[in-house]
């Protein structure tokens, strides 16, 4: 089977602002995002003849990638919006590596932003919060999305005996990295007492081990290999990419502790010809800290039951073995919704361009990153690497 690995690269990436942008809709931040990964690739609108966008929430349109285009006055070769949750912005990426490959265009823009801090009033974030469950096992018992990650929280807690110090180190090393990164929402150092003293939400999760509510958008722009020296930066090659889907709803889960990231972390391995070792860092999807702890075990990174051990050894901090979201993640650095996986893929980005200042992984060749939608549903899974492999 043909293979993307080392046949597309990412060479323009950027953020918006992030946290609370209210001088900015879910549009503008789109299109904001756009401009700016268009400047740091250095090229023009009119030489994008691919885009993709995510639906808003905030401000939805029925056809978001056409409305984009037509906001920034581009008319694209291919025009595509998806929505699959925080695995979204992950999952597309093979999407428009084949297209590129296939001759369908030459240069893809994906852009995703949204306003959900102040975009939305309470009753409707709330409205969209109750609105994930199945309508027959799930809604009628009034659980929201914080409960279902507490029930895998929980689980895990009764089958390895995890505990809620553990979960929280998770929260506190993210913000620890977004204390380095001036453009995260949340950079005050906190501690393990400090989350397990926040206001209890679902248990065991308290307010500290739930990722923020932000504004924000985020944008890259890919073309083929044989291009990326028309760039100014240096390109970020796709060397794996694999899917694994498991369920839509938490109440139809084969498992409460093992997730379909096994799988798609597998295929990505295989396609980039690489293994867990081989990772100089990784950004996992952490909308809950209990979603970091079972990634690092489906990923292969330590063994089931072992990943509370593994994040109080230090490993996942910036010097540790395996540094895990350096940017400070969704717990920290923002969550404007859907495109919130999209700045663990920039910040990999810089990362692997060597250019993320004190946050950097030194000497970090070889990246994964994952983002997964739904409660732990749909996940993808990245291997990025700053050479074509």
């Amino acid at each position: 089977m043909e293979s993307i690995r080392g046949k597309v690269a990412i060479v323009g990436a950027a953020d918006t602002d992030v946290g609370v942008v209210p001088h900015m809709s879910a549009t503008q931040l789109c299109v904001d995002a756009a401009l700016r990964a268009l400047k740091d690739a250095g090229i023009s609108k009119d030489q994008v003849d691919g885009l993709i966008t995510c639906n808003s929430f905030a401000e939805p349109y029925m056809y978001h990638a056409e409305a984009i285009a037509e906001y920034l006055q581009i008319f694209p070769r291919y025009c595509m919006g998806v929505s699959t949750g925080g695995g979204t912005t992950f999952s597309i990426l093979h999407h428009a590596a084949s297209a590129i490959l296939t001759g369908v265009c030459d240069t893809v823009l994906i852009t995703m932003a949204d306003s959900l801090r102040s975009g939305l009033t309470r009753d409707q974030a709330m409205a969209m919060q109750a609105a994930t469950g199945h309508a027959q096992f799930e809604t009628p018992y009034g659980p929201t999305v914080p409960a279902y990650y507490a029930l895998i929280a929980q689980a895990h807690i009764a089958k390895y005996g995890t505990t809620p110090e553990q979960f929280a180190r998770i929260a506190v090393t993210a913000r620890m990295h977004a204390s380095l990164n001036p453009s995260a929402q949340m950079r005050e150092l906190i501690t393990v007492e400090d989350v397990l003293n926040s206001r209890l939400i679902a248990d065991p999760l308290h307010l500290l081990d739930c990722s923020l509510v932000s504004d924000g958008g985020s944008a890259v722009i890919l073309t083929s290999a044989e291009r990326v020296a028309d760039f100014p930066n240096h390109p970020v090659y796709i060397l794996g990419v694999g899917e694994g889907h498991g369920h839509e709803h938490i109440s139809q889960a084969r498992s409460l502790t093992t997730s379909a990231a096994v799988e798609s972390g597998q295929r990505a391995y295989d396609m980039a010809g690489l293994r867990p070792e081989d990772m100089d860092l990784a950004q996992l999807y952490d909308c809950f800290t209990p979603t970091v702890l079972i990634e690092l075990e489906d990923l292969g990174f330590c063994k089931k039951g072992e990943a509370g051990s593994f994040i109080e050894s230090g490993a996942i901090e910036l010097g540790g073995s395996l540094p895990v979201n350096t940017h400070g993640g969704l717990l920290s650095h923002c969550h404007p919704g859907n495109p919130g996986s999209m700045f663990a893929l920039t910040e990999t980005v810089l990362q692997l361009r060597h250019q993320a200042g004190e946050r950097q992984v030194q000497g970090a060749e070889v990246a994964l990153v994952h983002g997964q939608g739904g409660i732990m549903s749909s996940h993808t899974t990245l291997i990025l690497g700053r050479d074509r492999g």
